[in-house]
């Protein structure tokens, strides 16, 4: 009989715990259902500079066909806009989620071209990239670097690259810009900074 009892209030503990969870659980479902999480991820948009952008505005043309005008003071503030606002230029802009202003902005048909530098080893003569339209990458009188591809997404600078006598795979690099003009090109990752001047 008292065998009988305790096994009833063990299977009835369990039936209650059981019941319990049953309703948190069903409580926690009711409630992911009924709320809405803002994406606050900024979004990176690729597309042209147009004929309305101005001192604190960028009018962009984007590749989906949108035109956006985006506030840029605040990526100004932060020296985040980088080779300019020319218009029929390519850009690459980092934006807020709701898509209003712009984080960071990056001019890519500034940033193509040839790029050189004093070689950091001896300085006897000059190294450098070559970063063509398409996103395709070539390496300037290097012989133990070999540059494929460049993009630029998030406000960053991504370049794929195989060392020589290394395993012979590809690498990818992201950098932070520092400077972009016609002349100049700054990008540092926490290894490097690189600072080149274009080639004439």
């Amino acid at each position: 009989m008292r065998k009988t009892a305790i096994t009833a209030i063990v299977a009835l503990a369990a039936m209650t715990f059981t019941n319990c969870g049953n309703k948190a659980q069903q409580e926690v479902a009711m409630d992911s259902d009924t709320i809405e999480v803002e994406d606050l991820t900024p979004v990176t948009l690729f597309g042209v500079c147009a004929d309305g952008t101005s001192m604190n505005t960028l009018q962009l043309i984007t590749d989906t066909n949108d035109t956006l005008s985006l506030s840029i003071a605040q990526a100004m503030e932060d020296n985040n806009v980088f080779g300019g606002l020319l218009a029929g230029d390519r850009m690459s802009v980092l934006v807020t989620p709701d898509k209003k202003a712009a984080m960071t902005v990056v001019n890519t048909s500034t940033l193509l071209g040839q790029w050189e530098m004093p070689n950091p080893l001896d300085g006897s003569d000059m190294v450098g990239i070559d970063m063509k339209d398409g996103g395709v990458a070539e390496s300037i009188e290097q012989s133990t670097i070999n540059y494929k591809t460049w993009r630029v997404r998030d406000g960053k600078l991504e370049i794929t690259l195989v060392r020589e006598g290394g395993s012979e795979e590809e690498e990818t690099e992201i950098y932070n810009f520092l400077m972009l003009n016609n002349d100049s090109l700054v990008y540092a990752n926490a290894e490097d900074t690189l600072s080149y001047s274009r080639k004439r």
